[in-house]
């Protein structure tokens, strides 16, 4: 951490060592009996309609939870008819499609005003020609979209060889499991029970439902044409009577299924892949009372919460994301009596770590297993960013490197520094997974077919590094720092992948080029510290909505929350910035919002799952960030 070159008087509001034991205490209640720490992780209703359909497609409706369910959406409805894909969002139209159609499953009458709104929302916002693939699957297995519009996706893609420029393996583990399930169905195009009703009132020409697809990706010319010749090819393909590789390419999706679902949380882990693979192990054959089946259907019923006004779900659990940053913010801290807790965090996050090889060792053949994955069980895919975490959590609790050159952490700085990408930075969960031809294939419409370098991800990589004891000198360093120059935006920011979103990425790149030694002072970097200055909010707070993702004027521009806040402060602390009238105010934002319990409020969503598509609100940022921050900005403060 920088020298401090003066200090600051803080706000009479409440101590900053008072606020710091609060939110601290309050943090450790989180923690359960195991050890880990799981904040709620919200998301939009889309995935509470889709729970609708997958139980009238199961043919096991609760009434009772559908009801809940349905009063869930309800609630999230704009005032203007439609549902957004963030808190303060615009309607969005795969987003009100999903809800429309399970409010229809759910038996709410046509004429309902409702459905009138959602209905002129999706005319409004284009139709049902302008839907995701993901969509058009799932109202085709209800015999409400035509199967000739839904892009081409025939399982024969698993038998690609990996040596071949197209395969599974090339495009990103979140998109590999929700598209083999999707290829399945595809294949299979199962009729398990047909809507009581029809979806034609929702094209804006209905004309279209009867032409050929061609609502393919956005891109090139020469890109649009290979695909739609692809396309009519590969349907035209689906209508032969002979499909020679069809059965051994079934088979091979079923098995790839089976071995990733044993011993999981579900097929990835995350609700899309989950709900496909239910749909995609029925349509196999998979029958009530077998065991794999009951257990995918289970896995879906554990991300069910009740919540205020209804059931809501979520996307997946965020156990050793949350744990990891929980046990850095609280080693930090050093509260009295934490000891045993924080004990028993390490030897969970120690327990939990993954010692098989996984998908990405298709395109990292040499390293050896070690790492952490995001969510309770989810072996075959670790990732970067929480292994990275991890050990910074390990680093805050034992203090020295002599202290924690333990196996798993060894392991894990070992896997780490063999993910790093031919352009010098880290992605999330696989190496060099970075084909853009692949961005332009009809099913990539869910704007993630890809996991390429992310410099939120690069710059946390490089501050564990840093605590590892790994300078400018080592290569992997020089080659992060170097990926962070050229992918530092003209204003001095970086983008943020994984958090919401510039104010995140500056954050994390600065942190970790501070850590490793990188000279600040020059002007490129400081210019971030200006930008982050001029975006402050009024009331000392930072704010970045999620617009910024589809409007980059809107960098920057947001409701103050408690998370952006945090990670605006860390980033001019990096900058050596502590005297400025703008840090000051920032620390009396926190402390003035802090609540009685010592955890603070926070309404936006500042967590991002796809850019553009979905976004994520992580329950405990409110709580872990702002005591970071209070804990970093403490030396620099007089009570």
């Amino acid at each position: 951490m920088p020298a401090s070159t003066g200090v600051l008087e803080a706000s009479p509001v409440l101590s900053v060592e008072e606020a710091i034991h609060r939110a601290g205490q309050f943090l450790l209640d989180q923690q359960d009996g195991l050890g880990a720490w799981c904040g709620e992780l919200e998301a939009d209703t889309t995935l509470e309609s889709d729970t609708v359909k997958m139980w009238h497609l199961l043919g096991r409706v609760d009434l009772k939870k559908q009801e809940q369910l349905v009063r869930w959406i309800l609630k999230q409805e704009l005032p203007g008819g439609g549902w957004p894909i963030y808190a303060g969002g615009p309607a969005e139209l795969n987003a009100t499609v999903k809800a429309h159609v399970a409010l229809r499953l759910a038996g709410l009458p046509e004429q309902n005003e409702v459905l009138r709104r959602s209905r002129a929302a999706v005319l409004r916002l284009g139709g049902l020609e302008r839907i995701n693939s993901f969509e058009k699957t799932y109202l085709a297995l209800f015999g409400l979209y035509p199967w000739d519009q839904v892009p081409a996706l025939p399982p024969e893609v698993v038998l690609l060889p990996t040596w071949f420029p197209v395969n599974i393996y090339e495009i990103s583990y979140w998109s590999r499991a929700i598209l083999i399930p999707l290829a399945v169905l595809y294949g299979l195009r199962p009729s398990w029970k047909k809507a009581a009703f029809t979806v034609d009132d929702l094209w804006v020409n209905p004309a279209k439902k009867r032409e050929r697809i061609t609502n393919f990706q956005k891109g090139g010319a020469v890109w649009r044409v290979l695909f739609l010749i692809s396309n009519q090819l590969l349907q035209w393909h689906e209508k032969l009577p002979w499909k020679p590789f069809r059965r051994a390419a079934l088979a091979k999706a079923d098995r790839w299924m089976n071995e990733r679902m044993v011993g999981t949380d579900g097929l990835g882990a995350i609700f899309p892949a989950m709900i496909n693979a239910v749909f995609a192990l029925k349509a196999l054959g998979y029958g009530d009372g077998d065991p794999l089946f009951e257990q995918a259907v289970k896995e879906m019923e554990r991300l069910e919460m009740p919540a205020a006004g209804g059931l809501r779900v979520q996307p997946c659990f965020s156990a050793l994301w949350d744990t990891a940053i929980s046990l850095t913010a609280l080693g930090k801290a050093a509260l009295p009596g934490s000891g045993p807790a924080l004990e028993q965090a390490v030897n969970w996050l120690k327990e939990s770590e993954i010692r098989i090889w996984g998908d990405w060792r298709i395109k990292n053949p040499k390293a050896k297993p070690g790492g952490w994955a995001f969510e309770f069980r989810n072996p075959f895919y670790p990732d970067v960013d929480d292994t990275a975490q991890v050990l910074l959590g390990f680093q805050a609790f034992y203090g020295k490197p002599a202290a924690y050159s333990i196996g798993a952490y060894d392991r894990g700085l070992e896997w780490t520094l063999s993910m790093q990408n031919r352009d010098g930075g880290w992605s999330s969960y696989d190496k060099n997974n970075d084909k853009a031809v692949l961005n332009h294939f009809p099913f990539a419409d869910h704007n993630a077919m890809l996991d390429p370098s992310a410099c939120d991800i690069t710059g946390r990589v490089l501050e564990m590094l840093a605590g590892a004891g790994l300078t400018c000198k080592h290569p992997a360093v020089r080659r992060g720092i170097a990926y962070l120059k050229k992918n530092q935006e003209p204003d001095g920011t970086w983008f943020g992948r994984w958090g919401v979103n510039y104010i995140y990425g500056t954050w994390l790149a600065l942190r970790g080029l501070q850590a490793v030694g990188e000279p600040l002072e020059e002007a490129r970097y400081q210019r971030a510290g200006a930008w982050l200055i001029s975006c402050q909010n009024p009331d000392g707070g930072w704010g970045e909505s999620c617009r910024s993702y589809d409007d980059p004027s809107q960098k920057g521009r947001g409701l103050s929350t408690a998370s952006q806040t945090s990670w605006a402060l860390m980033a001019l602390i990096s900058l050596e910035k502590m005297n400025e009238p703008a840090f000051r105010k920032g620390i009396e934002y926190l402390l003035r919002t802090q609540q009685q319990d010592g955890n603070w409020a926070e309404e936006p969503f500042t967590g991002t799952g796809f850019p553009r598509v979905f976004y994520l609100k992580y329950h405990l940022y409110r709580t872990y960030f702002p005591l970071l921050a209070l804990l970093e900005a403490r030396e620099f403060l007089k009570e």
